[in-house]
This record gives C-alpha cells, structure tokens and sequence, in this order.
C-alpha cells in the first residue's frame, strides 16, 4: 500500500515521505495511530505542507549538526521534578521535557521527536539521552535529575 507519513517513523521514514508497505501495517497500525495517511492525488499537496515544516524543523547540513553536538556534549542539562523521599519521580521525564531543557542550557532549539529516551527517567540522578540531530550525526547527552 502507498502512504505518506505525517511524522518519522523508524525504519520507514521520515514526515512527508511517500512510501511502499505492507497492506497490513498500514491498515492496522501506521494509519490508526496517525503515522501516515493513505496516498491520494489530492494528498500530494499535504506532503509538499508536511516536507516544507519538516525542513523548517531540521538542521540544515552536517556541520552545522556536528557544531551542535559539540555544545550538547560540553553543556549540563538540569532537569528539576518532583520526587519522593526514595529519590523516585511523581511521573517521569519526556522527550519533551528534555527538549526544553536543552533548549534552556544551550539555546539549541531541538524537537521532541528527534529525542531517544531509552528507558524511562523515573529517578533522580544522571541519565544518557541520545538526540537525532540529523541522519548521520547523533549526540549523547548527559540529564542530570534533581528533586525540586
């Protein structure tokens, strides 16, 4: 089945891609949970909507993505929730809550979605989170987590 997506999918690709899956995937859960929409000749106007915002979003080139990487790498992201005696949060950390903390301590702006939080943040203390910043450049950054 022919689709477009409305936001990157791994492994697929990316918001306003045009792609080929299988009929049941599609069906059964890109479609349903808003990845993609099916492709129509009166969707086209949607990808060039949904390609222009993606690039908008996006870091330019490379270098400018490794520059980027650079300033998370050297800058500590401090994160303040609340937390219970044992150190445990009232909730957890989102990708969202570290994208704008990044955005607090370096003036980097970086989306949401381009931020991979492996296991839940959930505790006090220092976490790794990985950021796509652009295809072939991926920066490590360091979340520290205090009780506030």
């Amino acid at each position: 089945m022919k689709i477009i997506l409305t936001q990157e999918v791994g492994g697929v690709g990316s918001a306003g891609d045009v792609t080929e899956v299988k009929d049941g995937y599609a069906r059964n859960f890109l479609i349903p949970r808003g990845y993609a929409i099916r492709w129509t000749k009166g969707a086209e106007s949607q990808v060039a909507t949904l390609r222009k915002a993606r690039e908008v979003r996006a870091i330019r080139d490379q270098d400018t993505a490794e520059g980027v990487r650079e300033a998370l790498r050297e800058a500590t992201v401090v994160i303040t929730a609340r937390a219970g005696d044992g150190g445990r949060l009232f909730g957890a950390i989102t990708p969202a809550d570290v994208a704008s903390a990044i955005h607090d301590a370096t003036g980097v702006q970086v989306d949401r979605r381009r931020v991979e939080v492996s296991t839940p943040i959930k505790t006090v203390g220092t976490h790794e989170v990985r950021v796509r910043l652009h295809a072939d450049v991926v920066a490590d950054v360091t979340v520290d987590v205090r009780a506030g």
